[in-house]
């Protein structure tokens, strides 16, 4: 057996074996081959330090990775493997990696091995993400609301993009997970993901302030031709008043301009805003479950 780091020319091989172990558990593959490369382009990832890959007779069986979430004391893990020699090997490495953090991680909801995998080293559940998906067979209707405008798209690093920049910061600041990150960082990472489009970036004002913001992004076109509601947020002064509902409908509608037959995203069961219920309501449904688990390091 051989501990490697990874490089950017393996993000071929560690998308085929992530690949094949998605498809035996949701039945096909829940990531691309740019996810694979926009993960060791992170600007949150070291490959010297923060990954591995095993080998195990010149074959790649196992990846492992430990992200640092910012300036936060939590990291998001992750091993990944094709046998138990290599996982029981990466686990080690991928635990050892930072001390006095919070480690998490996300298991399919029917992903019996890996729970057991996670539990048995001592994280425990902590909530549930859902993935939703509405189709578009015909072209979705647009919702308006009096004194609200939006805008679409943005090409100005000072100005619509700082107030999108704010909205999701102070919207998502009491979600799961959720950690500040400044307006430089927020837009290096932006920039660094190969699905970003500025261009699918909603800003919802009303009587002329920023009150909501949706980032749409590519991240299920190349597998499912699908538009991807990244973030939606809602300023807590302007929840309630149908600023959500107003976003999803203009995304949809884009969308399925675009010549996407559906979009989808992604929202915490436990969310503080009734989001499982707007989606809902808006003809999304549910389709997988991701399980994020914890645990202090």
């Amino acid at each position: 057996m051989e501990l490697t780091r990874p490089k950017p020319a393996d993000a071929q091989a560690i998308y085929d074996l992530i690949a094949d172990l998605d498809t035996i558990v949701v039945g096909q593959p829940d990531s691309t081959l740019d996810d694979i490369a926009d993960l060791l382009a992170d600007p949150d990832f070291d490959p010297a330090t923060d990954g591995w890959l095993c080998f195990e007779d010149g074959r790649l069986t196992g990846f492992g990775q430990a992200l640092r979430k910012g300036r936060t004391d939590e990291i998001m893990v992750d091993v990944r493997a094709r046998s138990v020699a290599a996982a029981e090997v990466l686990w080690e490495q991928v635990l050892g990696r930072f001390s006095d953090v919070t480690a998490e991680i996300g298991v399919y909801a029917q992903d019996t091995v890996q729970r057991a995998a996670v539990e048995s080293r001592g994280f425990a559940y902590a909530t549930s993400f859902h993935r939703m998906r509405i189709d578009h067979a015909a072209q979705p209707e647009v919702e308006f609301l009096p004194g609200v405008t939006v805008e679409a798209g943005a090409f100005d690093k000072d100005s619509m993009l700082r107030d999108v920049h704010r909205v999701l910061e102070i919207g998502f600041a009491e979600h799961f997970g959720a950690y500040e990150r400044t307006y430089d960082e927020w837009y290096e990472s932006r920039e660094a993901s190969s699905s970003n489009d500025w261009g699918q970036m909603l800003l919802a004002r009303v009587h002329g302030k920023p009150a909501a913001a949706l980032i749409g992004t590519d991240n299920f076109v190349p597998d499912e031709n699908c538009g991807y509601v990244l973030r939606l947020a809602v300023l807590p002064e302007y929840r309630g008043r149908g600023l959500g509902g107003l976003l999803l409908s203009r995304a949809f509608a884009a969308d399925f301009r675009r010549g996407r037959v559906g979009t989808i995203l992604d929202v915490d069961s436990n969310n503080v805003t009734p989001a499982l219920g707007l989606y809902t309501s808006m003809g999304m449904r549910p389709y997988m479950t991701l399980d994020i688990w914890k645990k202090r390091l």
